[in-house]
């Protein structure tokens, strides 16, 4: 969405209150290297709800980023979170095309966004022929609020960086899924596979049929819980509570008294989301993947095995993917880079 195709590198980089990923791939042998790497914390209160509020901060946070991966590559994608944008599939006429589609669509968009027009950002993709009606295209308008755009392209620019693709996260996420089909039954061709991006405010969890996303769906809980019930349990500060989780240099009863616990909080969340799934006569996947921050925990998929039957596993986009020298330490952080991966591949379109 938002973008000019072109086949070049581009910097997947993923925003998030907690931190920026940054990841540069290149096509190899039939599949994909990874050439940069890089994670940066982000600066507490810079960004609120998905919003970027100190776009300078946010922009150092990138900068480091890239100082830290090596990368000369200049040009990003970035995303929005779903919250920030509207998605709608419309159909259109199949004889349409170039600028007489576009005046169609824009009709469209001033319908059914509850927006002026003048103060959005709008995209459009044909997705194909229509199921309902053989004279028809399914197309898929994108819309979200321009200065919710511009407020990454201004972060992007404090770091030296262009955003050349602007895209929407569950975008990114399912492009990103198809590095995980590795780890499907059947590399997910005609399976129902479950993955859960678990990270530090939200978990999403999404169904694929055939390696597309058929159901959605957010919950807010994340990593973030984890800290703040560290800093109840031993009375520290948000950012001395990831430090010593970092570290390992918690108390001992902290793997009983609090991750345990959470742990347990995360799999009943996970559960919940499953049986709301279910509800809509979705068809039981065979495999959760779980990726995000919180996929790094001891025992998560073991956790989330037990508590929905489901044999679960800890989801890796670089599966095999062979390593530049510069990119080391992207394998150990490949759980938390399915967004990102998604976003780097948008080079590839």
């Amino acid at each position: 969405m938002f973008a000019t195709r072109r086949r070049r590198p581009l910097l997947g980089l993923d925003i998030t209150p907690s931190s920026v990923k940054l990841i540069e791939l290149s096509a190899h042998r039939g599949g994909y290297r990874v050439e940069a790497f890089a994670a940066e914390a982000c600066p507490p209160e810079t960004i609120s709800d998905s919003t970027i509020v100190d776009a300078e901060a946010v922009g150092d946070a990138i900068r480091r980023a890239v100082r830290r991966s090596g990368s000369r590559t200049r040009e990003a994608a970035i995303a929005l979170s779903g919250d920030s944008a509207i998605t709608r599939v419309i159909e259109m006429p199949r004889h349409l095309r170039g600028a007489e589609l576009e005046e169609r669509l824009e009709l469209e968009a001033e319908r059914r966004i509850p927006f002026p027009m003048e103060e959005v950002s709008f995209d459009f993709d044909v997705v194909g022929p229509s199921s309902r009606h053989p004279d028809m295209h399914d197309v898929l308008i994108v819309a979200a609020r321009t200065e919710n755009v511009e407020q990454r392209q201004a972060a992007l620019e404090a770091a030296g960086l262009l955003a050349r693709v602007v895209d929407i996260e569950a975008f990114a996420v399912e492009k990103g899924c198809r590095l995980l089909s590795h780890q499907m039954p059947g590399a997910g061709a005609g399976k129902v596979v479950a993955v859960v991006d678990a990270g530090a405010t939200t978990t999403r969890f999404c169904v694929l049929d055939d390696l597309k996303v058929s159901y959605a769906r957010d919950v807010a809980f994340g990593g973030n819980r984890l800290n703040e019930d560290v800093m109840r349990k031993y009375g520290m500060g948000f950012e001395g509570a990831c430090r010593a989780r970092e570290r390992g240099s918690l108390p001992d009863d902290y793997r009983t008294g609090v991750l345990a616990p959470f742990i347990d909080a995360m799999a009943e969340h996970v559960g919940r989301l499953l049986e709301i799934y279910r509800s809509s006569d979705g068809a039981s996947p065979e495999r959760i993947l779980i990726c995000g921050g919180c996929a790094k925990l001891p025992g998560i998929a073991d956790a989330l095995a037990s508590h929905t039957g489901i044999a679960a596993a800890v989801g890796n986009p670089l599966g095999e993917m062979r390593l530049a020298p510069r990119a080391e330490g992207a394998h150990a952080a490949a759980p938390t880079l399915l967004t990102a991966c998604g976003l780097a591949l948008r080079g590839f379109d």
